[in-house]
């Protein structure tokens, strides 16, 4: 993209060292973020059965309290990291967190671990969106969706740790100790965040902007006005609600369905995570280093593409009785849970001034995370509940609940569809680029 002709040049520019550097930091972060909460659902089995709850009760105690100080606290976090230094927020937040994530293995009652749990959440709403802003300090608005994209390789290997790392500690130690070895190390990165990470000059690279800075309610009116940034919003959440929802309680079918253990698994999604999730956000992330891909339009068809196509797998991988077959969809269909986030985040950070992006980025996450952490575990629990009768839930309740929650996928690609029309002059709006 180019700049207006009337935007002047940036002061400061930083070195390709110097921007690959910060965007490794941060991208480690997401993925201690994503370890740190997806843990649960490896080990969810073996918490149920040793705690003696129902399906319901279970997506509670794991997803709700964590998702509801999490988007409580993320906007007023955000609003402050749009005025303050993100660095700090980011390594103090990384401390609370892992130190909480720690706590949960210490946890040996209902009560003590539904206050860790609460802690993860308070700690990783001052994750995300300090590190997206602090990201988009260092790339300009035409290389946002290949930074993102990048940035978004945390989630591929944070689900691989909380999967198959954790998922063979579980099977050797228990459940608890599978939440200990993730809190240690995440407490000593935010330590290195503090001492090692400088505060950028904040929208550096876009067009000067020397208005003040706009109070809270000039931001939400802001992202109202921009009716793709709204779609992309509820793209983005929605995709979290299928995908993400559909992983919740994909360890518990597999053990469930083919009576494996919760390390074999671990086993069976950690690779497909890893692997699978990790080339799928490399080959994003190469997609759209192309100059072509600079036209914030064809990021959108991209992401509407790539999840209208794998939601018929995501079906599937629920409605078979084959674990062969099971993977195999897996394997097409989990990558999709990733790629379309650094391309989201990336649309969203160039719909918003550079004094709103924090902000911009919470909302994001707190529709994301009330539909991912709160209303898809409980509804599926609820559901399999629902399903199993009195004889207490089982793999064909749960394969039920999956099944009615798989076609959301196309949900999601009706929003990308409908940003395609505003994009351009919207983006435009936000940071004077066409």
């Amino acid at each position: 993209m180019a700049i207006a002709a009337e935007t002047a040049a940036p002061p400061t520019s930083p070195s390709v060292l110097a921007r690959w550097f910060i965007l490794s930091v941060m991208c480690l972060s997401y993925a201690i973020n994503i370890a740190d909460r997806y843990v649960v659902t490896t080990v969810m089995e073996q918490m149920r059965l040793d705690l003696h709850l129902n399906d319901g009760q279970i997506a509670f105690l794991t997803g709700v309290p964590l998702a509801l100080f999490y988007v409580t606290l993320g906007i007023p976090i955000s609003w402050l990291a749009d005025r303050s230094n993100r660095r700090n927020i980011l390594g103090a937040a990384l401390i609370c967190w892992s130190a909480m994530t720690a706590l949960c293995g210490l946890s040996t009652s209902y009560m003590q671990f539904l206050l860790a749990r609460i802690g993860v959440g308070v700690g990783e709403a001052g994750g995300t969106p300090p590190a997206n802003s602090i990201v988009a300090d260092y790339f300009p608005a035409g290389r946002r969706a290949m930074a993102m994209a990048i940035f978004a390789l945390g989630a591929p290997i944070g689900a691989w740790m909380g999967a198959d790392m954790a998922g063979y500690v579980a099977g050797k130690y228990g459940w608890h100790a599978a939440f200990l070895v993730l809190g240690v190390p995440g407490a000593l990165l935010g330590l290195f965040v503090l001492l090692t990470i400088k505060e950028p000059e904040r929208g550096r690279l876009d067009a000067d902007d020397k208005s003040a800075r706009p109070t809270f309610l000039q931001t939400m009116a802001f992202l109202w006005k921009q009716k793709a940034a709204v779609h992309i919003t509820m793209g983005a959440g929605v995709c979290a609600l299928w995908g993400w929802g559909l992983m919740w309680f994909t360890p518990t079918f597999l053990q469930r369905a083919y009576h494996l253990s919760v390390d074999q698994a671990g086993a069976v999604v950690g690779p497909i995570h890893l692997v699978a999730g990790t080339v799928a956000s490399l080959a994003t992330a190469w997609i759209l280093s192309l100059k072509s891909f600079t036209d914030p339009r064809r990021v959108i068809w991209l992401l509407a593409a790539g999840v209208g196509v794998t939601t018929i797998p995501s079906f599937i991988a629920y409605q078979t009785t084959s674990l062969d077959t099971a993977r195999l969809m897996l394997w097409i269909f989990i990558p999709a849970i990733y790629f379309y986030i650094g391309p989201a985040m990336a649309l969203l950070q160039n719909l918003a001034p550079p004094k709103m992006r924090s902000t911009f980025i919470a909302v994001s996450l707190l529709v994301a995370n009330v539909l991912n952490l709160i209303v898809a575990p409980q509804a599926v629990g609820w559901m399999s509940d629902h399903f199993a009768g009195p004889h207490g839930a089982d793999a064909e309740s749960l394969r039920l609940a999956l099944l009615i929650l798989a076609p959301t996928g196309f949900w999601a690609v009706a929003h990308f569809v409908l940003a395609v029309r505003t994009v351009v002059a919207e983006q435009k709006a936000a940071i004077g680029y066409i």
